[in-house]
């Protein structure tokens, strides 16, 4: 298994998604876009309190059906296509777009998109590559599949995940809710993507609670937007951060 470079970032591919008459492009998801409206003015007050309790704790809950059935499918799949080829998690997302992006700059990896909208990932316009499967689940409910399988992840991709910004939503955010220890576990190397600074600096200071050596959240200079939501964010003159790290520590 080659892992993937410390340095790693992801630039465009040099390629378009195109499929007959449709294609992914500029003028498909351009509108404007209004910035995070939050009642939170920095890092929320519980936070550290609810990262170390869901790490002393375990996560259970009911696993949707449709969940289920996409799980067993990306096990056959992984099968098919070669069970110790590294594999990319792209949690979230949406049209498949980043997930296309991603098999196409990683082709000896296997690349799996999981959303819970059919009808987003049904606007993806086809030319599916040979190492990319796009999924409808729940990605809390695979995640803890996929760690009770013990699946290691080479690369988990977070891209511009609801970021519940009431502050009274807290636990809604990925970083503070009790499935945060499931998705640690998973491994790999990450990339959060965000228009919403205090998103990312929650993400990383819940990764130091874990035990992570701080990550640094920075400024995402792309040349070529890689899902929809960072297209819409580009083109409505949002600042977009970026968090990348190691979870094999």
């Amino acid at each position: 298994m080659r892992p993937l470079p410390a340095n790693a970032t992801f630039a465009p591919s040099n390629h378009s998604i195109e499929s007959g008459s449709k294609r992914v492009n500029e003028k498909n998801l351009q509108g404007a876009s209004k910035e995070v409206n939050s009642n939170q003015e920095g890092i929320h007050p519980d936070l550290a309190l609810l990262v170390r309790k869901h790490l002393n704790s375990e996560y259970r809950k009911p696993i949707a059906l449709h969940t289920q059935e996409a799980f067993a499918t990306a096990v056959n799949w992984r099968k098919e296509q070669g069970f110790s080829r590294p594999l990319i998690l792209d949690s979230g997302c949406g049209t498949g777009e980043s997930t296309w992006h991603l098999a196409q700059a990683y082709p000896d990896h296997l690349v799996i998109g999981l959303d819970k909208s059919a009808l987003r990932l049904a606007k993806f316009p086809g030319g599916t590559p040979s190492n990319m499967l796009l999924l409808r689940a729940d990605v809390v409910d695979f995640w803890m599949l996929a760690e009770a399988q013990h699946w290691h992840l080479a690369l988990h991709t977070l891209f511009y995940p609801n970021p519940w910004p009431k502050a009274h939503h807290l636990m809604r955010r990925f970083h503070a809710h009790p499935v945060f220890p499931i998705w640690l576990r998973l491994g790999g190397r990450f990339e959060l993507r965000t228009n919403w600074r205090i998103y990312a600096e929650e993400f990383a200071c819940a990764l130091t609670y874990a035990g992570l050596a701080e990550c640094i959240v920075a400024p995402l200079v792309t040349q070529e937007p890689w899902t929809a939501f960072e297209r819409k964010y580009r083109v409505s003159g949002h600042a977009l951060w970026r968090l990348q790290g190691n979870l094999d520590f």
